[in-house]
């Protein structure tokens, strides 16, 4: 039975793991939820996850899920993963990962997969699979763009948590604050994505996605062909004029 509930308030999609007993441990039923939900309305203009209680986000995977796997059954299980990740990653919309509290394993790789990033002050972070015997992957490939080399491998190698106050200086989180500012950190921090056209936000998604995995020179030509694109929409234009007529006549 899955722990994820999923309500749509407006135009934004929560995602909420529940099972605070268990520290929200994620188990094989919730990744195909997680899975679920990404099957975003149209309606739908940002996606928010967050988790139920004050000690954690989610610590993760529940190791039990491990333990009756093969080799194929573990390849199974990780390309699962990996597509459920790259679905957050490359969603048309904007996506934030709120932490509280702690947040491991599978559940760090996808604040990673995740555009933004708002925590509060006893958010601990750590990618603990190698104690486990299993390595960390998938997703965790992207740490290293966010806390540099050198502290990626330490916090795999060593499978030990990092306090948020060890990587305030990373620009891992976009926003550390307060327990109790949390939710109004959030709120602000969608007022302050959700008000651009659908169009554009998705095409920069889009961008993003190529920037990571592309030259330079693939980038910025695949940057001429979605500028162009973005014209095709009416609400482009409107947007344009909209845009002009608040800047008064004076330009």
């Amino acid at each position: 039975m899955s722990g994820v509930v999923v309500q749509q308030r407006g135009s934004t999609l929560l995602v909420t793991l529940d099972r605070p007993e268990t520290l929200n441990a994620l188990t094989l039923d919730d990744i195909a939820a997680l899975h679920s939900a990404m099957d975003l309305a149209p309606d739908v203009r940002a996606v928010v996850f967050a988790g139920v209680g004050e000690r954690a986000f989610s610590t993760g995977m529940n190791v039990d899920e491990f333990l009756s796997f093969d080799v194929d059954g573990a390849r199974a299980f990780i390309a699962q993963l990996r597509d459920l990740l790259r679905r957050v990653r490359t969603a048309p919309v904007a996506t934030i990962c709120a932490v509280d509290g702690y947040c491991l394993g599978a559940a760090f790789e996808l604040a990673l997969a995740c555009d933004l990033r708002v925590v509060t002050t006893r958010a601990v972070f750590g990618l603990p699979e190698i104690k486990v015997g299993i390595p960390s992957v998938v997703d965790a490939a992207l740490l290293q763009q966010y806390v540099g080399l050198s502290l990626a491998k330490e916090m795999i190698l060593t499978g030990e948590n990092f306090p948020v106050q060890r990587l305030t200086e990373s620009g891992l989180c976009n926003e550390i604050v307060m327990p109790a500012g949390l939710d109004p950190a959030v709120h602000t921090m969608l007022d302050r994505v959700t008000g651009h056209t659908p169009t554009v936000v998705a095409a920069q998604k889009r961008l993003f996605e190529v920037w990571q995995n592309t030259t330079l020179t693939d980038g910025a030509d695949r940057s001429v062909e979605e500028f162009a694109r973005v014209f095709a929409a009416a609400e482009t234009r409107a947007h344009l004029a909209h845009y002009r007529a608040a800047l008064g006549g004076g330009r």
